[in-house]
């Protein structure tokens, strides 16, 4: 009976551990480094697969980075750029180049001992084939025969090519020599039985595996045991059906759980497969939008990222599928990220060109802040606030700050003019109380009694010097009406034109300007320190809107003690430089 058996072989042998290892996942680092761990395995020989998909993986993964590097700014990033790329393909290369050598070696000297093998067993059979052909004694044959099956055990594999007829040749000229050699039936019987004990623990070894459920390792076990039962010899007729029986059923049951396994890989697969294309055609639908603003882009790329987590979470498709759907995966994230990288350019074009924009109006904002035309100058700077607000972002390192200087050009020319007004209208109504006191003085009826006249002209003077100032064009005609009033009604008490003259407290009219006065330098000094006070006031609500703003607006209040101490100070000066010159006129 011819007991060659072949067993079912599913298509699909890839090995498990492959399947686990996502290299398309993996750094160039990651890559190199699993590389490295393999070639200090010392069975790396028998991982050439796993060495080839590292490397496809490596190069794959070599090309996209390169290809997805920013154009360098300078000739020396792009340098240094291109030298890590190839610093770290050199290390890939010299690994792999290693690995291949030494593997051709391996392979060579395989394939040398398997050619050795192929002679040796060929010289086996040819030394079987004469013990059949002899008519000797079964006590000279017998102890040959069993010396050319330990010898045929002892050889290791041939060529695959010559596996199958070398062994049928053998199995033929074994069965022929138990049939046609007339040895001793006890012998012959001790050698079935030996056969059968043998036969009977493969039969008990495959029933294990066909229990187990590691299928994958159930199989390959398999394939061993079926090459150990072919170099064993018959067992006795009565066994030989039964025992033949039982280790095919074992066989039988393994073969079915290995493509029961591979059929629900196969279901596995396309439910992998589904559930990746649903992926890829979210990923084409987001691509496929006509117009997408820089708010979008930012959402959009988040839910690609999200959409690229959920990938990695669902396992392979069929082998002849999963390249396939990566590629269409991996094609429409590009396109995604290539037409973001566009916007951005052209974005950022736009940006510089909005930048230079800005500048123009802070420029000319800069131009216009120590104008003291007030109305035109307000109009114009309304209008380059409009411009400003119609003109499009600009490169965030720069946006602050042309918005500070733009800011602080309209903010000092709005504070010089409030301040303008403020005086204005404080200049005004000092004014009117000047021109209400004159009044006052003119519809005074005189006395005959001087010291009640003094008394008058004393109330009138301190009242006159308690009000503050009035508009420069008006001081000349207030003060000229103060003193004619008080020379008509105080003339006697004053001694003629002596009223006249230092009634006002500010000496005759002249034809020309007057040299500045102490007070009148005072003065200045005052209203530029509080002209101060009011920029700082001005900057604090400002700063107030920035983040981190706390020392400087803590500056800014100490600055503005300091010039009000120094308001105080020079108030207290002008006021007594008044009392003297009062004094002086009277």
């Amino acid at each position: 009976m011819n007991e060659e058996l072949n067993p079912e072989v599913a298509q699909n042998t890839e090995n498990p551990q492959d399947v686990a290892t996502n290299y398309a996942d993996m750094t160039l680092g990651e890559l190199s480094q699993m590389f490295e761990g393999l070639m200090a395995d010392e069975e790396r020989m028998k991982r050439a697969k796993e060495a080839e998909n590292i490397k496809t993986a490596f190069y794959k993964k070599l090309t996209k980075e390169k290809a997805e590097v920013k154009p360098a700014d300078t000739a020396e990033e792009a340098e240094a750029a291109s030298n890590i790329f190839e610093s770290v393909e050199n290390g890939f290369k010299a690994l792999y180049g290693m690995f291949k050598k030494e593997r051709a070696e391996f392979n060579r000297k395989q394939e040398e001992e398997r050619n050795a093998n192929l002679v040796a067993k060929q010289a086996v059979i040819e030394d079987l084939k004469a013990l059949v052909d002899k008519q000797e004694d079964v006590t000279a044959t017998f102890p040959e025969f069993r010396d050319i099956q330990a010898r045929w055990r002892e050889i290791g594999p041939v060529p695959a090519t010559a596996f199958r007829d070398l062994n049928d040749t053998y199995q033929f000229y074994v069965e022929k020599f138990y049939d046609k050699v007339q040895i001793n039936r006890e012998m012959r019987d001790l050698d079935f039985s030996k056969n059968l004990e043998a036969k009977t623990a493969f039969c008990e070894e495959a029933e294990k595996l066909a229990e187990d459920e590691n299928v994958i390792d159930a199989f390959k076990e398999l394939q061993k045991l079926h090459e150990q039962w072919k170099e064993f010899g018959p067992v006795a007729k009565e066994y030989r059906d039964q025992i033949w029986e039982r280790f095919k059923a074992a066989t039988a049951k393994i073969n079915k759980n290995y493509q029961a396994y591979f059929e629900g890989q196969k279901e596995q697969h396309e439910e992998n497969l589904q559930a990746k294309t649903a992926l890829c055609e979210k990923v084409e639908e987001i691509v496929a939008r006509e117009e997408i603003n820089a708010n979008e882009w930012s959402a959009l790329t988040k839910e690609i990222e999200e959409i690229q987590k959920q990938w990695k979470t669902i396992g392979y498709a069929s082998k002849k599928e999963n390249q396939k759907i990566y590629a269409r995966f991996r094609a429409a994230n590009d396109k995604f990220f290539e037409r973001k990288r566009l916007y951005y350019a052209e974005y950022k074009d736009g940006m510089s060109a909005n930048a230079e924009r800005k500048l123009a109006i802070v420029e000319k904002a800069e131009s216009l802040k120590e104008s003291t035309e007030w109305k035109k100058t307000t109009e114009a700077l309304i209008q380059l606030q409009k411009e400003w607000k119609e003109i499009g972002a600009v490169p965030r390192k720069k946006a602050e700050a042309l918005w500070k200087r733009f800011r602080a050009a309209c903010d000092e020319f709005f504070a010089r003019k409030e301040e303008n007004a403020k005086s204005e209208s404080g200049f005004r109504e000092n004014l009117r109380a000047k021109k209400a006191l004159v009044e006052e003085i003119k519809a005074m009826e005189p006395s005959e009694d001087k010291s009640l006249m003094k008394d008058l002209l004393q109330s009138f003077q301190e009242k006159w010097n308690a009000i503050g100032f009035v508009p420069f064009k008006e001081k000349d005609a207030i003060n000229k009406a103060y003193r004619d009033a008080i020379a008509e009604k105080f003339g006697d008490l004053l001694g003629g034109n002596r009223g006249n003259r230092n009634a006002g407290g500010r000496g005759p009219a002249k034809a020309q300007k007057a040299p500045l006065t102490e007070k009148d330098k005072l003065i200045q000094q005052y209203n530029r320190l509080q002209q101060e006070v009011d920029t700082c006031e001005n900057n604090i609500g400002f700063f107030a809107a920035s983040k981190n703003a706390a020392p400087l607006i803590s500056q800014m209040q100490e600055k503005i003690e300091g010039y009000r101490k120094e308001l105080k100070e020079l108030e207290a000066k002008i006021l007594k430089l008044e009392e003297e010159s009062n004094k002086e006129e009277e």
